[in-house]
């Protein structure tokens, strides 16, 4: 067999790339140039193929091992690796145990600097700060609008209220405007959050539904909206990394958590694509395997990552923009 060189493949825009893993009980190597993942099958292992140059990021859950070859075939293409539990949660790397982002980045020095230098340039001042934060969540409103309005979610069942939907999205929008400073923001967002929860059950018919935290929840959707958001914190994890924003420098999220800013970016599409997902599955008793492809086809057919990368590059860009005004000012 004929080995593949990495600087053979076509190198592909990570907002473009298509492909999120999640793999358990197998052993991912290099055969043949390839990086691939072995499953074992009596006597037999099966070899299947990881297209990394299409490829966001890849979680190894119970099971799983790797090796140093494959890890540097991984970070040459830009793939992020994360360790996690069974069933996608909790996740945790190899050296940080028990932090709830913790992502194993490629090394590259290359990547360009323009955003992380207008990101520093207002991050420290609290209003701008804030301002960027507002930003975020009312992008957020604006997608899950959209989302949870088109054909596709009418086609899969979930047929929100639309007169309930935007005249929350018109209230929440108002209050986030509105917020003074950080804590009362997220104040609001956990309003906003309980409120969509409220909306999402009464659409598919689902019942009592309390959101329990992470490893105590019992029913499905609460245990399909623990593996959907951290999904969602694949692709945070995934755009930050583009853009060469260090996870800590979060704009509403983390004070005291270093990947924070994972959990900002992760925001903007959670609501608009897992929320509902959750619910469409729990509902018709879908596995967790079937659950996942149903989010992972939804991410790549709405281009969420996409999303997430030119949202924090207009909120780095144009918040930038405005302390270099107050400094001229000043």
């Amino acid at each position: 067999m004929e080995s593949i060189r990495s600087s053979d493949l076509k190198t592909i825009l990570h907002s473009k790339r298509a492909n999120l893993y999640y793999l358990e009980h197998c052993r991912v190597l290099v055969n043949g140039g390839r990086v691939e993942y072995v499953t074992d099958a009596g006597k037999r292992n099966l070899y299947w193929n990881i297209p990394i140059a299409n490829t966001t990021s890849i979680l190894l859950g119970t099971g799983t091992s790797v090796t140093q070859a494959a890890m540097r075939e991984l970070a040459k293409a830009g793939v992020l690796v994360g360790f996690c539990g069974g069933g996608g949660t909790p996740l945790f790397s190899a050296t940080e145990i028990d932090v709830d982002i913790a992502w194993i980045s490629p090394q590259s020095e290359y990547r360009p600097t323009e955003y992380l230098q207008a990101w520093v340039r207002f991050w420290f001042d609290d209003a701008l700060r804030s301002r960027a934060a507002r930003h975020l969540q009312t992008s957020r409103l604006a997608r899950l609008q959209q989302a949870w309005s088109t054909r596709a979610m009418r086609e899969a069942g979930f047929t929100v209220n639309e007169d309930r939907l935007h005249s929350l999205v018109q209230q929440f929008r108002s209050q986030i405007d509105a917020a003074p400073d950080p804590a009362t923001l997220l104040l609001t967002e956990a309003r906003l959050t309980k409120a969509l929860f409220k909306l999402a059950v009464d659409t598919v018919g689902y019942g009592d539904f309390t959101r329990a935290k992470r490893g105590s929840g019992t029913d499905a959707a609460n245990r399909f909206l623990d593996h959907g958001n951290y999904l969602a914190y694949g692709l945070g994890a995934t755009a930050t990394w583009v853009l060469g924003l260090p996870q800590g420098l979060a704009v509403l999220h983390g004070k005291t958590r270093r990947g924070g800013l994972v959990f900002d970016a992760a925001d903007l599409i959670k609501d608009a694509v897992i929320l509902p997902q959750a619910f469409l599955s729990a509902m018709r008793g879908d596995e967790e395997q079937q659950f996942r492809r149903h989010c992972i086809e939804a991410m790549t057919r709405d281009e969420s990552l996409d999303f997430m990368i030119d949202t924090l590059k207009a909120t780095a860009v144009d918040t930038a923009l405005l302390a270099q005004t107050s400094d001229a000012r000043s």
